[in-house]
């Protein structure tokens, strides 16, 4: 049961006959902030607040912005747009030439072998039916926010929909937390009608993020085992996954976390650099698919840190540990 100082508040989307529609809390209006330019760290510790526009919603505090969800006018999927360090340095890279279907930090897997990760004519859609930004509150210090959005994933033709998911983006924020944090949370169940759907695909199919070009060059991976570069991290199985890089001539690391209650953990990872960087968390679909039933839900805790300058091991379990000991999104 929702916290009942967690409850829904500013904005609501809901799709009323095939149309979009936005009812936004007049609190709202007005122009955004501007990010704080350089490679330092601003002062922190206010809490987010969520600013809504007609195709997406972004979350910012004093002086900054963290955070753009874009849900509206996405032919196929809702995504993180872009994510920027404490200091405004954006990490995210949207629709690249070279895979117009990479979108910032999305998520996306098969579903009775409907690929939902591609963009074509014989790839299935999430389609968003209700969205609501949280009203913000205090977690063990820390300030919360975020949003709750419910999809339809509906597979191309006569298919229907064959999946439904619950998706849950908070963003975190506190005076001592020197990071970016941002959790991700997709619980998904079987569509009415259905008794069970098979969950299947590629080496990468899962919470993926695309790094901005900048990032493509002598960057460096790592993760909670001690495992090192792509050959000791790709296709390998640990609770976190960091890679660290220039972004536009400052440096910063990027860890995705993976929650111990999740289905098969530790995480398998996919990890490249060439021709260009990428990191995925998995549940190693490609090698055993899983079979989601009615009344069953499968939960995926993820989480997004975001730090400026070169962060070490020791730094990042610590952050690993602080969040997967809040409370899950209910």
């Amino acid at each position: 049961m929702r916290s009942a100082h967690f409850l829904p508040r500013i904005v609501q989307l809901r799709r009323d006959h095939g149309i979009m529609t936005l009812l936004a809390h007049a609190a709202l209006a007005g122009s955004l902030w501007l990010a704080v330019s350089g490679c330092a760290s601003p002062p922190r510790g206010q809490p987010w607040q969520a600013a809504a526009d007609p195709d997406g919603i972004t979350f910012q505090a004093d002086d900054r912005q963290v955070l753009r969800y874009r849900f509206d006018h996405v032919p196929f999927k809702p995504y993180v747009e872009w994510l920027r360090t404490p200091a405004g340095t954006n990490v995210l890279l949207d629709a690249p030439a070279d895979h117009l279907h990479h979108h910032g930090l999305m998520y996306a897997v098969a579903v009775e072998g409907i690929d939902f990760w591609g963009e074509t004519p014989n790839d299935g859609r999430q389609s968003p039916r209700y969205l609501q930004i949280l009203t913000p509150t205090t977690v063990q210090g820390l300030y919360r926010t975020g949003l709750l959005q419910t999809l339809d994933w509906i597979g191309p033709a006569d298919k229907g929909i064959v999946l439904q998911e619950k998706r849950t983006i908070e963003v975190w924020r506190s005076a001592d937390l020197d990071a970016s944090l941002v959790s991700w949370q997709s619980e998904l169940h079987t569509p009415p009608g259905k008794n069970s759907v098979e969950l299947t695909g590629r080496k990468y199919f899962g919470l993926g993020m695309r790094f901005i070009h900048s990032m493509d060059i002598d960057g460096r991976f790592f993760n909670a085992d001690k495992g090192k570069g792509v050959a000791g991290t790709d296709n390998t199985a640990s609770r976190w996954c960091a890679y660290t890089a220039q972004a536009d001539g400052c440096p910063v690391t990027v860890a995705i976390f993976s929650h111990m209650s999740n289905p098969r953990h530790p995480a398998t990872w996919f990890t490249m650099t060439t021709p260009f960087a990428y990191l995925s968390v998995t549940a190693n679909l490609h090698h055993e698919p899983i079979r989601l039933t009615k009344g069953q839900p499968l939960r995926f805790r993820y989480a997004v840190a975001l730090w400026d300058g070169t962060i070490e091991h020791n730094n990042i379990e610590s952050l690993y540990r602080r969040w997967a000991g809040l409370p899950p999104s209910s």
